[in-house]
């Protein structure tokens, strides 16, 4: 019994080795984390529970059947991140160059199943060269395979990617259907075809990290939601995050204790709003003064920055917040603030957290580069998420809330449950300068007769009272108690029930 126990640790021994001492010294010179030094991270202290640490690859081509290290290059399991259950994989570059083959994609899609079946969110570190060139269609089956629990698990289990290094050709699509994706500065990348591809075929010259880096998808593409300096600080974020989130769809977010006033007052917030209307002001001000003890997580913070999303908390509950930032293009929203938000809202419906909308929208970017683009249909995105969300929908218009745009920032027409408005708010189809400008054309010529039109607008409509008399506005409140109002709006909506008509799923404009 001894000698069998002895072969046993002999051969875990040799599994947690992956691709050998030099590999991993190799690794480490590159500034990175081995698989399973990211588990041990990602975890709590000896919560993981191995899946599969012996399986081995089939493949008997080009002399392959010589070396079957085991694991096959992904280490695969669960445990538990601040004691609540997850499904983790973490891919083994030592191992093939953390390639994928048939039994690496089958250690991946069991534990999907699992994470589906016992519902419990999936964490992937990605670190892969791609398909396993000598396993040919085998390994192609085998990203297929995965890509099809990644659809079935949206939307039932929360998916989170980090990618950590390579993630190149069909390895990017299984993150990109994921629902957050994390990348680490300087040492991670994703593109369909690499450099050397874009090259021979459109005879760009671009570097891996011009082409699919973490700047690159962050700032331009949107494809990550973060980028972090090393892969230590993308696993902390990445449990700061998995705080927010419920375990899956049949549960509800965690409520963590929290050492705030709910009542709490805030002077400053009444001159939060500049007595100029085209000053720009924080927006983010106001949602840490809302949020418990001022902690927010932001998402996508480096893209389509005239629109904030992420996660507060509000006594304890998480609470998704979307908001426009008047730093950034006037707040205006445009394709990809649409597109951004979109998202972000149908997450937190599929997920049952609430969401909290912060609105100081002088309308949609005009221009043809947009026309051009679309933003007929993203913005109808960012319209039809908020309008299908059955979630509790609380709003709070700041400033400006013009034309289309007024509507489709959760506003009451669209099922919002609480609709508020400072008394600076602004409701109305557009700015009074235009409107005037439009009702009174025939007295453009005489300057002065405008102006006094133009007070005459202003004094009628940019105001939130018009609304508020027609029911569209709930209440008019002082901005210094928001927190206070919001807190109970979201307390009074913890046993809201709301479902959409039976369909076998919408047709979002995408």
């Amino acid at each position: 019994m001894k000698d069998i126990l002895n072969q046993l640790e002999e051969r875990r021994a040799a599994a947690r080795l992956g691709g050998g001492e030099r590999r991993i010294e190799a690794q480490h010179k590159k500034g990175k984390l081995t698989a399973r030094e990211r588990i041990e991270l990602m975890l709590d202290e000896g919560s993981f529970e191995e899946f599969d640490m012996f399986k081995t690859h089939r493949c008997t081509d080009f002399g392959m059947e010589g070396d079957k290290p085991a694991g096959d290059g992904v280490v695969t399991g669960w445990g538990t991140v601040n004691g609540r259950m997850v499904y983790v994989f973490s891919q083994d570059f030592t191992v093939f160059g953390g390639s994928l083959s048939e039994t690496h994609a089958e250690k991946i899609c069991k534990i999907m199943d699992m994470a589906m079946q016992n519902g419990a969110p999936v964490i992937g570190m990605n670190d892969s060269g791609g398909a396993r060139i000598q396993e040919g269609v085998a390994s192609l089956a085998g990203y297929a395979e995965v890509f099809q629990r990644n659809i079935m698990a949206s939307g039932v289990v929360p998916q989170i990617s980090l990618i950590m290094g390579p993630c190149a050709g069909g390895a990017v699509y299984s993150p990109a259907m994921t629902d957050f994706i994390f990348m680490v500065k300087d040492s991670s990348y994703m593109f369909v075809t690499g450099p050397d591809v874009v090259k021979t075929v459109t005879n760009e010259i671009v570097t891996a990290e011009e082409l699919g880096g973490a700047s690159t998808h962050t700032k331009k593409s949107s494809v990550a939601d973060a980028a972090f300096e090393n892969d230590v600080e993308a696993i902390a974020e990445t449990r700061r995050l998995i705080d927010f989130l419920p375990l899956s769809n049949r549960e509800k977010a965690p409520v963590r204790p929290f050492f705030d006033e709910v009542d709490r007052i805030e002077d400053s917030l009444d001159t939060l709003i500049p007595a100029n209307p085209n000053m720009p002001y924080d927006m983010k001000e106001l949602i840490t003064k809302i949020a418990d003890e001022g902690d927010f997580f932001e998402i996508q913070r480096d893209f389509a920055g005239n629109i904030i999303t992420g996660f507060i908390r509000i006594e304890g509950q998480s609470v998704g917040v979307v908001a426009n930032q008047p730093m950034v293009l006037a707040g205006c929203l445009d394709i990809d603030s649409s597109r951004k938000a979109a998202r972000f809202v149908r997450f937190c419906d599929a997920f049952e957290i609430p969401i909290l909308t912060l609105v100081d929208v002088p309308g949609f970017l005009p221009g043809t580069a947009q026309e051009y683009g679309g933003v007929i249909k993203h913005g109808a995105k960012l319209l039809f998420a908020y309008g299908e969300a059955t979630v509790p929908k609380v709003t709070v218009i700041t400033r400006k809330a013009y034309g289309g745009a007024y509507d489709v920032m959760a506003s009451k027409h669209l099922r919002g449950d609480f609709n508020y408005a400072w008394p600076t708010a602004e409701i109305a189809v557009m700015g009074a300068k235009g409107a005037t400008e439009i009702l009174y054309r025939s007295e453009l010529g005489d300057a002065e007769k405008i102006a006094a039109r133009t007070k005459d607008y202003e004094e009628r409509f940019a105001n939130p009272f018009v609304a508020a008399e027609k029911g569209f506005i709930d209440e008019v409140i002082q901005p210094r108690s928001t927190r206070r109002r919001v807190a109970r709006a979201f307390a009074s909506l913890r046993s809201k029930k709301l479902s959409n008509p039976w369909k076998k799923h919408d047709n979002i404009p995408l």
